[in-house]
C-alpha cells in the first residue's frame, strides 16, 4: 500500500462471474478493476463511490482525491470501480468472443455487489460522478434509493439527450470507416476536441496555457494522443453504453424518465457547465422540477464539459471543490 500523505490505498479485482445482462447476454467471467483510497470507518459510513467516465481507467480521475480537494481520503473512503468496457474491467479487448452489450443499469449493479461483498457497504454517503460518472451516479440514486444519501451528477444528464447521441453517432462513424484502427482513433481525438471544449476556450488560445505551442501541436499531443491509448473496440462498446443512458430503461420505472426522477431519495447536486456543448444545462433544468431534494449550480465556465474534470485549471476545480464541500456538510 502506498499513498501521498500517508493515505492507506489499495488495488483489487471484484469478480462478478458469469453476469446476466439487461438486454441480454452474459458477459462471462466479468470482473470490475478498483482501487480504494483512505480507510474505511468502524460504522462504514464514510464511503465516497467515484466512477470513472468515458475512456478513463481510475489512474485519469485520481488527481481528484486529495486532501486539498472536495474528495479527501483523510475523511473518506474512496472507491473508483472501472466501468466495464474501459480496457480494465472487463471489456472487449481483454474478454475472449464477441463482447455483449452492457448497460450503466449493469455497471451499477455489479458496483453495489462489490461494496457489499467486499467491505460490507450497504449506504454510502456520496456517489460522485463526472460526465459518464455522472449517469452512473444518476443511477445509483434511482436504482437503489435507501443506500444513497448524496449525488453529485456532474456534467451528466439522467437520459443522454438527442443531441447528445447525434454528436456520438458522428464519433462511431468515424472510427468505424477509418482505413485503420489508429487513423480512427486520431479522427476521434479531433472530433472529441471540437466538442469538448468551448468556441470561447479555442477563440482565447486557451491551450497554450497548457504548454502547447500551435493548436495542431494541441490536437495532436493532447486530443489524438489521449484516444491512442485506448483500444477502438472498448471504445465503441462504451459508446453504446452512453448512448443507452437511462435511469428510467430498468423494470422499477418502465421508461418513465419522472417517475425514476421523482424516486430519487437522495441529496442531488446538479453542477453544470455553462459552455457543455453536449450535456447541458437545459437537460438538468427539465430534470430539477421532478427531484426532491435538488440543487443546480452551473460552473462558470469556458472550458466546455472539460470544466467538470478541471485537472489543471485551478478556477473550475476550487469552484467544483467548494460546492462539493457544502454538500457533503449538509
Amino acid at each position: 500500500m502506498t499513498g501521498e500523505f500517508n493515505v492507506r490505498t489499495a488495488e483489487g479485482t471484484f469478480e462478478c462471474g458469469d453476469l446476466a445482462l439487461q438486454r441480454g447476454g452474459t458477459l462471462k467471467g466479468a470482473r470490475i478493476v478498483y482501487k480504494t483510497y483512505g480507510t474505511l470507518s468502524p460504522k462504514r459510513d464514510n464511503v465516497i463511490l467515484y466512477p470513472t467516465s468515458y475512456s478513463a481507467h481510475h489512474t485519469d480521475i485520481e488527481w481528484l482525491v486529495k486532501v486539498e480537494h472536495c474528495l479527501d481520503p483523510s475523511r473518506y473512503f474512496i472507491v473508483i470501480p472501472n466501468m466495464f468496457t474501459n480496457g480494465l474491467s472487463s471489456s472487449p479487448s481483454n474478454t475472449p468472443g464477441e463482447f455483449p452489450e452492457v448497460t450503466t443499469y449493469d455497471n451499477v449493479t455489479q458496483q453495489r455487489r462489490l461494496l457489499a461483498e467486499l467491505f460490507g457497504v450497504d449506504r454510502v454517503k456520496m456517489v460522485y460522478g463526472w460526465s459518464m460518472g455522472a449517469q452512473q451516479a444518476y443511477h445509483w440514486a434511482a436504482l437503489f434509493g435507501d443506500a444513497v444519501e448524496r449525488i453529485v451528477v456532474n456534467c451528466g444528464s439522467a437520459k443522454t439527450a438527442p443531441h447528445n447521441f447525434v454528436f456520438l453517432e458522428g464519433v462511431r462513424t468515424a472510427v468505424q470507416n477509418a482505413r485503420t484502427p489508429q487513423d480512427g482513433l486520431r479522427a476521434m481525438g479531433r472530433i472529441y476536441a471540437g466538442w469538448a471544449l468551448s468556441q470561447t476556450f479555442y477563440r482565447r488560445e486557451m491551450w497554450r496555457g497548457l504548454g502547447f505551442t500551435s493548436l495542431e501541436d494541441f490536437l495532436v499531443r493532447s486530443w489524438e494522443a489521449n484516444f491512442l491509448r485506448r483500444d477502438a473496440r472498448d471504445l465503441m462498446a462504451q459508446l453504446w453504453t452512453w448512448q443507452n443512458g437511462d435511469i428510467s430503461a430498468n423494470d422499477l420505472y418502465r421508461g418513465d424518465l419522472q417517475m425514476a426522477l421523482a424516486g430519487i431519495k437522495a441529496k442531488v447536486l446538479l453542477m453544470p457547465s455553462a459552455t457543455d456543448l453536449y450535456f447541458q444545462t437545459d437537460d438538468n433544468r427539465l430534470e430539477l422540477p421532478h427531484l426532491r431534494h435538488g440543487r443546480l449550480v452551473e460552473i462558470p465556465s469556458v472550458w466546455g464539459h472539460r470544466a467538470g474534470n478541471p485537472n489543471g485549471n485551478p478556477e473550475d476545480a476550487a469552484f467544483v471543490d467548494a460546492q462539493v464541500n457544502a454538500l457533503l456538510s449538509s
